[in-house]
């Protein structure tokens, strides 16, 4: 990225109105692009869909601090606005990574903006292409911690209604005479996540809730087969099964005995010869014939991206992965009966050491890594947001800012750049996390080299970050696809 700076306005509150104006219209050509043609834009990898004004600027004014250089608002509204006068198949577009590229590129080549655009995104022009011939249902089996932000995730990502439909959830029938409306409160309301974006009616007639316009089912079972989907109008569906309870092949299998079922996603680890897939990683492993794969765990998704990247550059030797992990609803709120150790000690009142699986599950993502990691974690009184710390001995020495440079440069322009975050920030700490939707975030400023010694320090949202990993699986298994804008590097 070439030295770009924005000359100081003589007026800031003269310059923040104009770009809050722009800001302003591009929300309706944003909403049209992706209701009317499933093309979904975002600056720097951040959707701008649904998205308030302020929070576009805020976007912008991210990439300043990633990049080191501005990029405002009235250098992207020309591209979006360019966009939407466009008969553009469907995609997903990086409006800031083309701006900066006209403005890097496009204008030294005596381009104007729209000849730039055209050029770029030339191959999308008339497109006739369908991410699906018809939507996808899915199921959600379970609407616990992540059963709910699934849920929000495909009603967030609806659209046009043509891709991801969330037609069902299936749950046990709980004591409470209005379980149908507890069910649907605790969708709208949550005490890390905040309010559930958008409208939420129950229909108990129907025994459904409506998600800004999807009607979901509430299906009450005790088995994953004892349902028959087909009654619902569900068919062909692809079942999330976020219970943990069945996490092998035998048993998950269960789901693909109830009718209307096609696929089956565990979001947990899977055991015995399961597929553990993490998105982004090894996501290639997955075959149009498999019906069953686990998404691996949080904490897994969270170390092997930048695994994979640290071994890719520099080789790893050993390393040690130590998990600081809030709590999660499996530990008590006060010292009670558990059979694990020490996980009945009060959750909110105590530091827990505790096993992970996260070191040794790397090695059926990564093979060359197996063996070479160990792992421990300890969970700590926060609802939400959890931090990996990475001890790696590598193949060869390095510096601070060598190893910096080089995530930053995975989070902002290679192909991990959806699993990899970056923060430089010196007073980062982890609730300003909470809704990221990276499998982590690279915390350059704790980042510690001492010859082939380095240690990286990882926060993640072991819930919507979670969340977010699992329905890009989704997507492969349902066979979407969007074209990227510009290309992956």
């Amino acid at each position: 990225m070439t030295d770009r700076k924005r000359e100081r306005p003589d007026d800031y509150f003269a310059d923040w109105k104009q770009r809050e104006a722009l800001a302003e219209g591009m929300i309706p050509i944003v909403g049209r692009l992706s209701r009317e043609k499933s093309v979904k834009c975002y600056i720097y990898g951040r959707s701008l869909v649904n998205q308030s004004v302020l929070q576009i600027m805020k976007d912008h004014r991210y990439v300043r601090q990633v990049e080191g250089n501005e990029l405002s608002e009235f250098e992207t509204f020309p591209v979006l606005s360019r966009l939407s006068q466009l008969d553009l198949g469907p995609a997903h577009i990086d409006v800031g990574r083309l701006a900066v590229g006209y403005f890097d590129h496009g204008r030294g080549q005596g381009l104007s903006i729209e000849e730039y655009v055209d050029r770029e995104v030339g191959n999308l022009i008339g497109s006739q292409g369908r991410p699906l011939d018809k939507p996808q249902d899915v199921v959600l089996f379970g609407f616990g911690r992540i059963g709910r932000l699934m849920a929000r995730l495909l009603v967030e990502k609806t659209d046009g209604g043509d891709c991801l439909r969330l037609r069902a959830v299936v749950v046990r029938k709980g004591k409470a005479p209005n379980d149908l409306v507890k069910r649907a409160s605790l969708l709208r309301r949550d005490s890390v996540h905040g309010a559930f974006q958008g409208t939420i009616r129950v229909d108990e007639e129907r025994e459904s809730f409506v998600a800004n316009g999807n009607e979901v089912k509430v299906i009450y079972a005790d088995s994953p087969d004892a349902v028959d989907y087909t009654q619902y109008g569900i068919n062909d569906a692809i079942v999330i099964d976020n219970t943990g309870v069945w996490r092998d092949e035998e048993g998950l299998s269960l789901h693909l005995k109830s009718k209307g079922v096609a696929k089956v996603i565990l979001t947990a680890p899977g055991k015995g010869d399961l597929k553990n897939v993490v998105a982004g990683v090894n996501s290639n492993i997955i075959d149009p014939e498999d019906r069953i794969i686990s998404a691996a765990s949080c904490t897994t998704n969270a170390i092997v991206p930048p695994l994979k990247a640290m071994d890719d550059e520099f080789g790893i030797v050993a390393g040690h992965v130590e998990t600081v992990h809030a709590y999660t609803n499996d530990q008590n709120l006060i010292d009670n009966y558990h059979k694990s150790s020490r996980r009945g000690r009060s959750a909110p009142l105590n530091m827990v050491i505790t096993e992970t699986g996260a070191a040794s599950a790397v090695g059926k993502v990564l093979p060359q890594l197996q063996g070479k990691l160990t792992g421990n974690a300890i969970r700590v009184p926060t609802p939400n947001v959890s931090m990996a710390i990475l001890n790696l001995t590598l193949k060869k020495e390095t510096t601070r800012e060598e190893v910096n440079e080089f995530m930053r440069h995975q989070a902002l322009h290679s192909a991990l750049r959806k699993q990899i975050d970056y923060t430089a920030s010196p007073e980062i700490v982890s609730s300003d996390f909470v809704g990221s939707r990276h499998a982590c975030i690279f915390d350059a400023q704790a980042t510690i080299v001492s010859g082939n010694q380095a240690v990286l320090y990882l926060w993640y949202d072991n819930e919507f970050g979670y969340s977010c990993q699992v329905h890009r699986i989704l997507e492969q298994m349902a066979g979407i696809h969007f074209a990227q804008y510009p290309a992956q590097d």
